[in-house]
């Protein structure tokens, strides 16, 4: 498989330029959707598109949660906010997220724990290094930090115009988990909670994906396939439905048509039990012959 390392770097940058720009803005009283949009446009001025929506998840909520248009939520005083986006570059996917304690701090613990498990993981890294190793390393540093990892979320492989592929990238000392090969792209994850560490669905879905490619014989009107042909097989937004499609009531038409159809999956948001706080980072990294290379660091 011949990867575009180039193309790739700059995915990354992009990415990371991005998620700094959209950290900045995580402060009380902000619309989140303000944020997700502000970060999905910055990737777009920089010469990207949006790998996915982009997602701010607050407390309980691990991930997913996706603003619906206009949507009234802001960012509250005491809220511990995950920022999670990306970027492809002719379909190079990078993946990276960010947390922003505002009641305990830049330097909370909770965070601390995720963003040290995440570092400590990628030292871990390396060709033929088995991934229960690297999953061992997210679970000990979080759980000696008095946390747990959330069991049932992962990291995952990125590919091109796929943003969800082998390997799983666990945060626990997984006994089925393979190893890395060179040439591999991934994103590692960690998740910390002060709860139980395990999430479930909960919620309205604002995130969908294309099973396949739409073909003629699906019989669906002409401007749908089009907005499923600027989807690029990518995660796209209910928001981004209504942008493509020109109205709210087209959006949900046309959703009702595609679910009818079987054709899209949904994503809903993942959660704990409310009053649980959890923390995430994320880096997309590329395994080298000789080790790891972290495409998502932040440009200096």
């Amino acid at each position: 498989m011949n990867i575009d390392l180039d193309k790739l770097r700059e995915s990354g940058r992009i990415s990371a330029t991005a998620l700094a720009h959209g950290r900045k803005m995580i402060v009380p009283g902000a619309r989140i959707e303000t944020i997700q949009r502000a970060v999905e446009d910055k990737i777009r001025e920089l010469g990207g598109s949006p790998a996915f929506p982009a997602q701010i998840s607050r407390n309980h909520i691990a991930a997913h949660y996706c603003s619906p248009p206009d949507d009234p939520t802001v960012v509250e005083p005491h809220d511990i906010v995950k920022l999670d986006c990306g970027t492809q570059v002719d379909g190079y996917v990078t993946d990276n997220a960010t947390t922003v304690d505002l009641r305990d701090g830049e330097d909370s613990l909770l965070a601390t724990a995720s963003r040290m498990a995440l570092e400590n993981a990628i030292s871990r890294m390396g060709p033929g290094v088995s991934l229960t190793e690297v999953g061992r390393e997210v679970e000990d540093t979080i759980e000696q930090l008095g946390f747990k990892p959330v069991r049932n979320l992962c990291g995952h492989g990125v590919a091109r115009y796929t943003i969800h592929c082998a390997p799983s990238v666990p945060n626990y000392a997984d006994p089925k988990a393979t190893k890395l090969r060179p040439n591999m792209t991934i994103a590692c994850e960690p998740f910390a909670s002060d709860g139980k560490g395990m999430i479930d669905v909960d919620g309205i879905s604002e995130v969908f994906m294309l099973k396949r490619p739409v073909k003629p014989r699906d019989g669906l009107p002409a401007d749908v396939v089009a907005a499923m042909e600027a989807s690029e097989r990518l995660p796209f937004a209910r928001r981004d439905l209504v942008r493509w499609l020109g109205s709210i009531a087209a959006c949900e038409q046309a959703l009702k048509l595609l679910h009818k159809k079987k054709l899209i999956d949904d994503y809903p948001p993942l959660c704990e039990r409310p009053g649980v706080r959890i923390a995430q980072f994320e880096h997309t990294i590329f395994i080298h012959e000789d080790g790891p290379e972290v495409m998502t660091r932040p440009p200096e």
